[in-house]
């Protein structure tokens, strides 16, 4: 990789325990974010001054070809913005989450590569400039927006950052194997959707409201009514058995990964109980692939 360096940079992007609520609304498919505190982390080298008719370059990604196409895509745009030709740039990304799980992995590479792609010139690209690349690469979810996101992970014609998550955590239910994201979103699920719909506003509007009040029961059950109403059909034994786990631990309520395997106990952290609860899930759980504690926080690029 030749030309000189203009600049280095490290960001990072959260993944999610699936979707607090997902769904259709006024015809558009929607999901509510997520977040939780696991990240990919991006660091990049820029560089600059190959010949002006060049293809940008990207390094060291190509084990992740859609965080790779999403880098292509932010150089080319970032060229037109600065006006440099001749934009490589060498990537490396650590990413603990795993892939096929309705944990945003790959959103959350791309978040933090094309993140990383902009500071690193000094000029970052907002969430939605973010969110039209990873929209560019295939369906995405909302991490790059602050706080808890409404999100049309489809076409992006909604983008609504609603506020900040209340103190929340949640234990991550792995039930195992892969959901394939692309193919899953090849499918057309209106008619599910369209089944749903007073359940999906009434759980929209409870999110929407708990995020506003900082309450965490609003907020659990909202997305309670969601994974009840939503979730894949093989994972209609999981749903039952967390729902019944939730009530009789007095958890805020559950929800679920739309299009994936995990799911979530969603508990109010200011109860501070969250220790014995996972240490109960663990045994309650035992045949799932794994069993995880982690917070509710904020998207966007860190």
């Amino acid at each position: 990789m030749s030309g000189d360096v203009i600049g280095t940079a490290t960001a990072s992007a959260p993944g999610t325990c699936g979707e607090l609520v997902q769904g259709m609304t006024g015809g558009a498919h929607f999901l509510v974010t997520c977040p939780i505190n696991q990240f990919s982390r991006a660091t990049v080298t820029l560089r600059a001054g190959g010949s002006s008719d060049a293809e940008p370059e990207v390094i060291g990604i190509d084990h992740l070809p859609k965080a790779r196409a999403a880098v292509l895509k932010a150089l080319a745009e970032l060229a037109r913005r600065i006006d440099i030709a001749g934009l490589s740039a060498e990537v490396a990304i650590a990413n603990p989450i795993p892939a096929g799980k309705g944990m945003g992995s790959s959103s959350a590479d791309i978040t933090a590569a094309v993140g990383a792609v902009g500071i690193a010139a000094g000029a970052p690209f907002s969430p939605e400039s973010i969110a039209g690349i990873a929209l560019s690469v295939e369906p995405t979810d909302g991490v790059m927006f602050p706080g808890v996101a409404l999100f049309d992970h489809r076409c992006g014609s909604i983008a609504e950052s609603l506020g900040p998550p209340p103190p929340m955590e949640v234990i991550v239910i792995d039930t195992g194997g892969t959901v394939d994201t692309l193919e899953f979103n090849r499918v057309d699920r209106t008619p599910m959707w369209d089944n749903v719909a007073s359940r999906t506003d009434e759980a929209l509007e409870l999110v929407r409201e708990g995020i506003r009040r900082g309450d965490p029961e609003l907020v659990g059950r909202g997305a309670t009514i969601s994974a009840r109403a939503g979730h894949l059909p093989a994972m209609a034994e999981w749903v039952q058995r967390a729902s019944t786990f939730a009530t009789e631990q007095n958890a805020a309520g559950i929800n679920v990964a739309h299009s994936g395997t995990v799911l979530g106990i969603l508990l109010d952290a200011r109860q501070r109980r969250s220790k014995p609860v996972y240490r109960r899930a663990l045994e309650e759980f035992a045949d799932a692939d794994s069993v995880q504690h982690f917070r509710m926080i904020g998207g966007g690029v860190r």
